[in-house]
């Protein structure tokens, strides 16, 4: 049962101020340098003591810094600040993204392409050999599946793109651009998956757009893949806006975003 009220409770101050207390002072350390990636947060009593808050109030600000991803409880060893990686600080942008309604893929969409654009841009300027041989995979993999058409697996395509998009949003060397990307990027799967099972000519499209983005960030030419990027985006993002009430698939009603 979540303690609202204790003997270390401030009068007429409400556990939820006190929360937020708790929130804010354990930021503060980890932005002040106190603390870093790996630490252990003092002692409950200890850090009670010094935030002057209850016991509860602190158990209750440590659980939804761990649901943020800024802490983790260890059963037994006490609790740590995560690496803050930020794909992992990101997540409840994924949250979100999951709560809205196929009938507004559309917004999505254009949010991944405002941010995809940029990715593709500042990937093209610094990508690696090494990052240019997945990407190559990965659409090799694509071209396999297309082989099998009109019976090509169109999750497999959509699981095969979804990477592709993720792997170029890594190659920008923006971490956190990247958690933004990888939070949303699967988030628009329905919306994809009905666009290839109603327009089947899409994913030889959506191929050919993929190899001329490839093109541009082999050329190492940031405008024109921002460009290649965000025309390709658009394409699905207009879709899913024109078809806002038909991105259920049929026979899919249990299709959960990837």
């Amino acid at each position: 049962m979540t303690e609202t009220s204790t003997v270390d409770e401030q009068p007429g101050i409400p556990a939820r101020s006190q929360t937020d207390v708790v929130i804010a002072g354990i930021k503060g350390m980890i932005t002040d340098g106190r603390l870093g990636p790996g630490s252990r947060l003092p002692i409950e009593r200890d850090l009670a003591a010094e935030l002057s808050v209850s016991r509860g109030s602190l158990r209750e600000g440590v659980r939804a810094l761990a649901i943020l991803g800024v802490l983790e409880t260890r059963q037994g060893d006490g609790t740590y600040v995560t690496s803050l990686d930020p794909a992992q600080l990101l997540s409840p942008l994924g949250i979100l993204a999951e709560l809205h309604t196929p009938a507004h893929a559309g917004h999505l969409l254009a949010v991944r392409r405002v941010l995809e654009a940029e990715s593709a841009a500042l990937a093209a300027s610094g990508i690696t050999d090494d990052d240019l041989g997945v990407l190559d995979g990965i659409l090799d993999e694509v071209d396999e599946i297309l082989t099998s058409d009109p019976d090509m697996d169109l999750e497999r395509f959509i699981d095969t793109d979804t990477a592709f998009h993720r792997r170029i949003a890594q190659a920008s060397g923006n971490p956190a651009l990247a958690g933004m990307v990888d939070s949303l990027v699967g988030r628009t799967h329905r919306a994809r998956l009905w666009r290839a099972i109603t327009e089947r000519g899409t994913v030889r499209e959506t191929q050919a757009e993929h190899r001329a983005i490839l093109a541009e960030l082999r050329a190492h030419d940031p405008e024109r893949a921002r460009i290649r990027m965000a025309v390709h985006i658009l394409g699905v993002e207009e879709f899913a806006t024109a078809h806002a009430d038909e991105t259920q698939v049929p026979g899919e009603g249990d299709l959960a975003p990837a």
